[in-house]
């Protein structure tokens, strides 16, 4: 795949747009809270020729700009099915976040998705993983080369839970789950830098509890 970064929002959660190498065909992964990753997109030379949209979880900073998103790309929207409760609040997350102008409505949702689901974009199979802790829902989208987290795994650091709907001890169970795949993948988080699914497992202090497991 290849894999283009956009930081946006108040928030600067990392959005991304992935490609399917060999037809082109797109998708994004999660949305950033308003319009501006749409206009990212729209100043692309080609426009990209988007397939879907791939949200990890619910939160606004992720699935606030999806309307923005769905009124230029009409496409199919997939969300894990477990995140249903979550993403249903966004039209009152803002409050949550000290940010009451943001978004009053949650936009369209035309799939969704459970652990060990596959979906295809082009000649590219991106298996989707639960993941749940930091949401009741939070889950992770991957090939054999790259993983999208959202805010389960940081660079150095793991999503909180303190947030309503949050569990830590859920969250640890999915952290375990997670760091059993491959560790070549790299791991293109919710916000923050790239890293690898072996470095974290080796230097992540919020792991630590796995290493002595």
């Amino acid at each position: 795949m290849h894999i283009t970064c956009f930081t946006v929002g108040a928030f600067q959660v990392n959005t991304y747009l992935i490609q399917d190498e060999a037809t082109g065909a797109s998708a994004i992964v999660d949305t950033g809270e308003t319009d501006e990753l749409v206009k990212k997109l729209l100043a692309i030379r080609p426009v990209p020729e988007i397939q879907m949209i791939l949200l990890t979880h619910g939160h606004l900073d992720h699935a606030g700009g999806l309307i923005a998103l769905q009124s230029k790309f009409n496409v199919p929207t997939y969300l894990p099915r477990k995140e249903i409760p979550l993403f249903e609040t966004l039209p009152v997350q803002g409050d949550w976040f000290g940010q009451p102008a943001f978004n009053r409505q949650c936009g369209r949702i035309d799939h969704l998705v459970d652990d060990g689901d596959e979906i295809q974009l082009g000649k590219t199979t991106l298996k989707f993983i639960s993941t749940p802790g930091h949401t009741p829902g939070q889950g992770c989208y991957y090939d054999e080369q790259d993983i999208f987290v959202g805010d389960t795994l940081f660079s150095g650091s793991v999503g909180r839970t303190d947030l309503p709907m949050g569990n830590p001890a859920i969250m640890q169970q999915s952290l375990q789950r997670l760091v059993q795949l491959p560790g070549h993948l790299r791991v293109h988080s919710g916000h923050g830098p790239v890293t690898t699914i072996e470095h974290e497992k080796q230097h992540n202090p919020y792991l630590k509890f796995l290493r002595q497991a």
